[in-house]
């Protein structure tokens, strides 16, 4: 069977690590959430992928060795609810993150790519951020990497807010079919946290045909895969749960399909 749910290495500075051509069974998609103390640092060499560095909690410096962004990074919880900094990087370049805060946790995304764009700090003021849904379907979004941009070949990057009692990439869709502009295929990885963090939630991921469903409980910094098929979050009362998606495929585009089963709570009254 393959392995969606990841748990996190909590003994490590890299507490998840989802490598393309790895045991994931994601190819367009790739995952590390790094924690460094202040002065610590990671080093990278990228050969054919590109990454967005989200300075997701803490202070960091982010070099390629031509650019430099120091001292990037605008909350020390990510249920401050803000938007933060991030630096995108293409293919063919190192970069070396460096820890300035007591603790940083710092997410790197990764697609494959073959065209070299320029190193591109994305500040915090530049994502755009949307609140989508309605009932008890709400959840707020802050766009990162979004397919409105070109900074990137590949890669789409958001964050998503869902309170307690409401569900969240619902009613279920999916992007797993080349099929544009109904459909685009996508490959997508959800980094989950929780507030206060001893809250989990649910999360399906299932086809159609049924070759995939799994229903888990994802607690706090665990990682989702979601290959293909349909992935709701369902979110506990009195929890606040927070992600970090990372999709790409073959064409950076989001166009998804509803599941029709439950298409039908979207033309309520």
């Amino acid at each position: 069977m393959v392995k969606l749910l990841r748990k996190p290495e909590t003994a490590n500075k890299v507490v998840q690590d989802v490598a393309i051509g790895g045991d994931s069974p994601l190819k367009y998609v790739g995952f590390k959430m790094i924690d460094l103390a202040q002065g610590e640092t990671y080093e990278e060499s990228l050969g054919k992928l590109e990454v967005c560095v989200v300075a997701l909690t803490g202070r960091i410096t982010v070099t390629d060795h031509d650019a430099t962004f120091a001292n990037i990074g605008r909350r020390s919880s990510v249920f401050e609810q803000v938007p933060t900094d991030s630096v995108y990087i293409s293919n063919d370049r190192a970069f070396r993150v460096t820890g300035e805060s007591d603790v940083a946790r710092v997410a790197l995304c990764y697609a494959p790519s073959e065209k070299q764009l320029p190193t591109t700090l994305i500040p915090a003021e530049a994502n755009s951020t949307e609140q989508r849904g309605k009932y008890n379907n709400k959840r707020t979004v802050h766009n990162i990497l979004p397919d409105s941009v070109t900074t990137a070949n590949s890669l789409l990057v958001v964050e998503v807010y869902t309170e307690g009692g409401n569900w969240s990439s619902y009613p279920p869709h999916k992007h797993d079919q080349n099929n544009l502009p109904a459909e685009s295929f996508l490959e997508e990885s959800y980094y989950h946290e929780m507030n206060p963090p001893q809250g989990f939630v649910f999360q399906r991921v299932y086809t159609d045909d049924r070759s995939i469903d799994e229903t888990m409980t994802v607690e706090n910094r665990n990682v989702v895969l979601v290959p293909a098929g349909y992935h709701p979050v369902g979110v506990p009362d009195g929890y606040t749960s927070y992600y970090l998606n990372v999709m790409a495929g073959p064409v950076r585009t989001w166009n998804f399909h509803n599941d029709p089963a439950h298409e039908w709570i979207l033309d309520r009254k």
